[in-house]
């Protein structure tokens, strides 16, 4: 069989060539270059997500205890710096190769501060001191100089402040202190006491930079968590000072700390750097070892394994409708050269000849466009995948696909397929039967199983795919029987199109087709309801956090914030809240601990709250408990179940006492909730109160927050009013004196919402869901276009009959129109009612909560999806009809009467 016999017969039927060369180049193109953007989204969305972690959880440090000087002579700051680069060298590779900065600091433990301008002021503080090379060039001065180096031993200890450290301390350049010897484990007992004098004040040129980041931070004053209890601030001194200290009987901390970049990561190598953190920690022996890098390392590695599977499912519901196009498209060619088939077979060829020619085109044709496809997805950006043998498994199948069809196609002369009540044969309802069983095992196995994240089962990943093709199946057998019955009432009305139309969509007998097309239907059906299903969850996450178009969050304001915040343009309710964490409950007003542990207790405005949500359209429902007016008797509250079940084990359901800004209130269980707006979705503990129902009293309840809804808000200027709101109630309180409140924080729902849809895997999720939604409408377009194709010669002959009968152009229009309608409707619908269904069963062992925030995904019915069948079958339609003109236009009338049956 020579090259050129087998590139005529190729050009004598190329254009059904051409069509399998191009599904072959999109399957090879789709192996070798999705997993290439799904790599290269994913290391994209890693670098995103670590570079949104805080500073502290990409940190790695070593430490010490406090360490005295042996009195050798040797500088222990000299020796301990020298480690700065011999501990980065000792990393594992992976880890050393993320190291982006790395920094040697040591310190003195904290000791009691005193002198006159402390005693001004009234201030109880401790003071340590820190060394930390390069801070010269981190810092700027603003007064004063950097603590001399070449200072002599019998000069007090020169130190550096920062500014918010001085001023909150009333301290300045000059400023002569007494820094006593902090109580140590030093066998001399705690050092005598030494002179400090502050020569500088600097601010920080980048607060961003890691080397203010150790803790306790130089930049800032550590509050006293109580009353009687010191400021903790930390000074900046020279290296030889603290030797110097060391050598008096001072104990010295040193660590080491190493930042680790997010650009030089891979996605591939998650793994193993994990692995590598936990060696280090169990290999530093003698050190102190911190890190908090994998932790969200794993919480990534959870989102990869969650989208491994989705992506698995999309795929194997997109690469079945590929293979069943590729089915067809040999399907159509051998129907095409039946007849050339038939000659070979009566000249004495035999079945393998047959086979043996068609795979000869095939490896002409199919493997160097396999090629192609091949190179052309590996020029897709992103890392490259492991994907060479599904490339050369589908490549053989796709060259097989030819010759095993020439070998089961039927051969001779074409029984009647004009008939409605065709009887299948036993092979093909044992077939049928067989597939049904194989689906309803398979959704049996995952209800029961479930699927392992990251872990790709094939069977249980398959179950859509058997979904699909059972329910095509099914409409297969059920779909003639309807228009047998219309065929019949037809044909007691006038006119021809109906009753012809009717009768040939009743004969019609497409179950490959029809599979392909709910396979491709189904697919992008549930990829667009899972698509929504997770985007209404993140609404409700978002809401959660912040049920309104804006939330301020601060210490306390005065009640005239409100008005401010409402005076402000955009802004259109505003309400406030009341949160407290750390509350006991209680059995009566004088406070009897009821020992049920802390809660956090927040107050609403119920009405006002209702109406803000419904204002700014959040996804967040109010319970009836808290909206109700006001009544006398214990105020309603809604509780966590936990908190529930305490009150309830200690017979306290009908009224129990909870304290509010030092004030109690009593209180009733009026419902129950898993979580509440405003409050972590971790917290299990709290109760929460209408504010409209709290009794009237001498002190009023100050608000910790307000919550806004209005359009374009301008978050600068809701900061500002907060600020103020803040600084008024300070100045009108008791807490004239103390420092500045902390500036408030402003959350927008936008912003909350885009936090939550964006980063890590979320871009590779959705890449997954479009690809999926957009592969399945195309690819059931095309089958669509198989299905006309595969029929089009006989409706030829039989629309040139008709024609040469009288039949005009609208009506074979309208012919058409009732056959290929009933077709195109019973794959659209059944495709979609699959897919619309498939979430119900798949998304609560899909592990999507990792992307909405630990929220599960609710899947509940779309309007919009119905409104997408309607439209794709209206598209789906007129591409049927548009092929089948396009077809038509190749022959004319007396060509086609010639073409004999169709077999």
């Amino acid at each position: 069989m020579s090259i050129g016999a087998v590139a005529r017969r190729v050009r004598a039927y190329g254009g059904q060539f051409l069509l399998l060369a191009a599904l072959a180049m999109v399957v090879l193109a789709l192996i070798g270059g999705v997993p290439r953007l799904v790599n290269g989204r994913a290391e994209a969305g890693l670098r995103t997500f670590l570079a949104g972690q805080p500073a502290a959880a990409r940190d790695v440090t070593y430490g010490t205890e406090s360490l005295f000087n042996a009195g050798n002579g040797t500088s222990l700051m000299e020796a301990f710096a020298a480690d700065l680069p011999r501990l980065e060298a000792e990393m594992p590779p992976d880890v050393r190769a993320l190291v982006d900065q790395r920094w040697f600091a040591a310190e003195t433990d904290a000791g009691r501060l005193t002198g006159p301008d402390l005693a001004a002021e009234n201030l109880l503080v401790d003071l340590g001191l820190r060394s930390l090379p390069g801070i010269a060039d981190a810092g700027s001065l603003t007064e004063g100089r950097w603590p001399d180096p070449a200072a002599r031993p019998d000069q007090p200890v020169q130190v550096a402040l920062a500014g918010e450290v001085a001023r909150k301390l009333n301290l300045r350049v000059g400023s002569r202190l007494t820094l006593a010897g902090p109580a140590s484990a030093s066998p001399e007992g705690a050092p005598d006491p030494v002179r400090i004098v502050v020569v500088g004040v600097f601010e920080p040129r980048d607060r961003a930079d890691g080397i203010w980041q150790g803790l306790p931070q130089v930049l800032h004053v550590v509050e006293p968590p109580g009353d009687a209890q010191p400021f903790v601030a930390l000074g900046v001194a020279d290296g030889a000072a603290l030797d110097r200290l060391s050598a008096d009987g001072w104990g010295l901390r040193f660590s080491w700390r190493y930042r680790m970049g997010a650009s030089g990561i891979h996605a591939v190598d998650v793994d193993q750097i994990i692995g590598d953190l936990q060696r280090m920690s169990r290999r530093a022996q003698g050190r102190g070892f911190h890190q908090g890098l994998d932790i969200p390392l794993r919480e990534f590695q959870g989102q990869v394994a969650a989208v491994r599977t989705v992506l698995a499912v999309i795929a194997a519901g997109v690469l079945a409708a590929l293979a069943g196009l590729v089915i067809l498209a040999a399907g159509l060619t051998v129907r095409r050269r039946r007849t050339e088939f038939t000659l070979l077979r009566a000249r004495g060829g035999t079945a393998g000849s047959v086979a043996a020619r068609s795979l000869a085109e095939s490896l002409l044709v199919l493997l160097p466009t396999a090629a192609v496809g091949w190179a052309l997805g590996n020029l897709a950006p992103g890392p490259a995948a492991d994907s060479l043998p599904a490339a050369v498994v589908a490549t053989a199948l796709i060259v097989l696909a030819l010759p095993v069809a020439a070998l089961a196609a039927p051969t001779g002369v074409a029984g009647r397929r004009d008939l409605v009540r065709l009887r299948p044969s036993t092979r093909r309802i044992t077939v049928e039967a067989g597939v049904l069983l194989l689906a309803v095992v398979a959704v049996l196995l995952l209800r029961r199983r479930g699927l392992v994240p990251g872990v790709v089962d094939p069977l249980l990943v398959s179950v859509p795919v058997l979904l699909a093709t059972a329910a095509a199946v099914l409409a297969v057998r059920i779909y003639p029987w309807p228009l047998w019955l219309l065929g019949r009432l037809a044909a007691r009305t006038r006119g021809s199109v109906a009753f012809l139309g009717s009768a040939r969509a009743a004969r019609a007998v497409v179950t490959t087709p029809l599979v392909v097309v709910v396979l491709a239907v189904a697919t992008a059906a549930f990829c667009a309801v899972v698509t929504a299903g997770v985007a209404v969850s993140r609404d409700e996450v978002a809401g959660r956090r912040v049920p309104a178009d804006a939330l301020i969050q601060g210490q306390q304001f005065t009640r005239e914030t409100e008005a401010e915040l409402a005076r402000l343009p955009g802004v259109r309710r505003t309400t406030p809240v009341l949160q407290e964490s750390g509350q006991r409950l209680a059995t009566d007003e004088r406070g009897t601990d009821l020992r049920t542990g802390d809660v956090t207790v927040l107050l609403v405005d119920g009405p006002a709250l209702a109406g803000l949500v419904r204002d700014s359209g959040v996804r967040v429902t109010v319970p009836e408990a808290l909206v109700g007016p006001a009544a006398a008797g214990p105020l309603p509250a809604v509780v966590s179940p936990a908190v529930a079940a305490d009150l309830a084990a200690a017979g306290r359901e009908r009224s129990a006492f909870v304290s509010v800004q030092s004030q109690r209130y009593e209180f009733r269980v009026a419902g129950q909730a898993e979580t509440f707006p405003l409050l972590r979705a971790d917290n299990t503990r709290f109760v929460v109160l209408p504010w409209q129902g709290l009794p009237r009293r001498s002190t009023v309840a100050v608000p910790t927050g307000f919550l806004v809804a209005g359009d374009h808000l301008d978050v600068a200027e809701l900061r500002r009013v907060g600020n103020e709101g803040q600084r008024s109630f300070q100045q009108d309180g008791a807490f004239v004196g103390r420092t500045p409140p902390r500036e408030v924080e402003v959350l927008t729902w936008a912003d909350v919402r885009r936090q939550v849809g964006e980063g890590s895997m979320n871009g590779v999720l959705g890449f997954g869901f479009v690809a999926g939604a957009v592969a399945g409408t195309v690819l059931g377009l095309l089958a669509i276009g198989f299905v006309v194709l595969a029929g089009a010669r006989a409706r030829g002959q039989v629309l040139s009959r008709l024609r040469t009968l009288g039949l005009s152009r609208g009506q074979w229009r309208g012919l058409l129109l009732v056959e290929l309608g009933p077709l195109v409707a019973v794959a659209v619908v059944t495709g979609a009612v699959v897919g619309a269904l498939l979430p119900l069963l798949l998304t609560p062992v899909l592990g999507l909560s990792a992307f909405t925030g630990g929220v599960p995904v609710r899947v509940a019915f779309e309007p919009r999806l119905v409104a997408g069948v309607v439209l794709l079958g209206a598209v789906a339609l007129g591409f049927a009809i548009a092929v089948e003109a396009l077809n038509n236009r190749r022959m004319r009338l007396g060509e086609v009467l010639r073409l004999g049956e169709e077999s």
